[in-house]
């Protein structure tokens, strides 16, 4: 059986850094941060946080709001985004079962759980308000995607932590190549800035204080004074087609899908592992029918922990080495901090917009990089590119899974 190519053809985003592509863009361009400081009552001290200062509820109905987190309305509202950008139709029901959502997210509705946690535990109630179950599942966002543009095909979603909506852009990628759908909605959600999440990853003791001078460059991947992640909110979804689908309704191409790797440190719960890295790395070069040379851009998981920046980099080294020759990286998560289950799905967007843009996205912050990352590293500003052919975004979650996609600005020659 012939494969299908991947087409890219549609981007939504809602991040730290824009409410929309062309924010996005040019943000990156700028290297503006999208973090700052912000209170998770009733825990009494500021955190540093990838945030988005909008409210987004006059979207919504007052019929629509109970069912619906802050992480649902990110979800449907960069949905949309997308499926517009693409030029597709708002309604999908005539696609039948050929088109599908494929959606990351680890959180569920965190401001709603926090919610009805205070009315148990505070108000002595015995029962939620109705239908908070609706507005928890990890699952509410592909649905109400679903439901809102009649998809009547696959609704999938995926946590595997960090790891999370690149699996399931990748499993997209994979549906379109092999023949099982024609369009495909594939990204994430998480609105996870609340007391909850927060007193959780600070409990792992990974998460940064904020800068003491300046809050914006709390984040610093690779550099010898990085100190931990910063959590951010956010939605990105990009639409998935099958090339011959894309030409034959005009649609403008932004990049080709042409590799995913995913794999299983099976090592530790919480603890990177470099050699199963390495086999995501090797895994996305043999889908797409690449060698290391030919990755011009590698937009790392890079969280700015003192372990983990140092593990990947040792991971991307053994495959891609580390001279001059070797691909440029850097971690855009020093500017909207880290989606979690949709960093992935935010991450790849960038790079994609980067690649159009024949730029490189900077590690802002970075300062002196760490002798035990070293890596060719974009560096603390944004760097113009003659061309980006081939770029490479990777994402490794808790639990040990490990994403990595290849985007192509031409389509494979299979």
């Amino acid at each position: 059986m012939s494969l299908q190519r991947v087409a890219i053809t549609g981007l939504g985003i809602l991040s730290p850094i824009g409410l929309d592509a062309a924010q996005a863009l040019e943000s990156l361009r700028a290297g503006t941060s999208g973090i700052r400081l912000i209170q998770a009552p009733p825990i009494a001290k500021s955190f540093a946080a990838g945030v988005i200062p909008h409210s987004f509820e006059e979207h919504f109905t007052k019929l629509e709001r109970p069912f619906l987190d802050r992480c649902q309305h990110l979800a449907i509202l960069a949905a949309r985004q997308a499926l517009q950008e693409a030029g597709l139709p708002e309604q999908l029901a005539g696609y039948g079962q050929r088109a599908g959502v494929y959606y990351g997210n680890v959180n569920g509705g965190a401001a709603t759980t926090v919610a009805w946690t205070r009315d148990l535990h505070v108000e002595g109630k015995a029962a939620s308000r109705p239908f908070t179950a609706m507005a928890i599942m990890g699952n509410a966002g592909a649905a109400q995607v679903a439901i809102r543009h009649k998809i009547l095909g696959p609704v999938i979603t995926n946590a595997s932590a960090c790891a999370s909506s690149g699996v399931a852009i990748g499993e997209a990628g994979r549906a379109i190549a092999h023949g099982y759908a024609d369009v495909i909605l594939a990204g994430g959600a998480e609105a996870p800035l609340t007391a909850g999440v927060f007193g959780t990853f600070d409990g792992t003791r990974a998460m940064s204080a904020p800068d003491p001078e300046d809050p914006s460059r709390t984040c610093k991947p690779f550099s010898t004074a990085r100190s931990g992640l910063v959590i951010g909110e956010g939605a990105a979804w990009l639409v998935l087609e099958s090339e011959k689908h894309a030409l034959a309704r005009g649609a403008r191409i932004h990049a080709y899908l042409t590799g995913y790797g995913i794999s299983s440190d099976s090592h530790h719960i919480g603890m990177p592992e470099t050699n199963g890295q390495v086999a995501a790395l090797e895994a996305v070069l043999a889908h797409a029918g690449l060698q290391p040379s030919d990755i011009d851009y590698i937009n790392a998981h890079a969280t700015a922990t003192r372990g983990g920046d140092k593990i990947e980099a040792e991971s991307i080294r053994r495959v891609f080495g580390a001279d001059r020759g070797a691909p440029r990286v850097s971690s855009t998560k020093a500017v909207h901090g880290h989606l979690i289950g949709a960093a992935s799905a935010l991450e790849l967007s960038l790079t994609i917009l980067a690649m159009n843009d024949k730029l490189l996205p900077a590690s802002a912050f970075i300062g002196e990089a760490d002798p035990q990352c070293e890596l060719n590293h974009v560096g603390p500003r944004p760097v113009p590119a003659q061309d980006i052919r081939h770029a490479l975004s990777f994402s490794c979650g808790f639990g040990g899974t490990n994403a990595a996609l290849v985007v192509s600005t031409k389509p494979p020659d299979r």
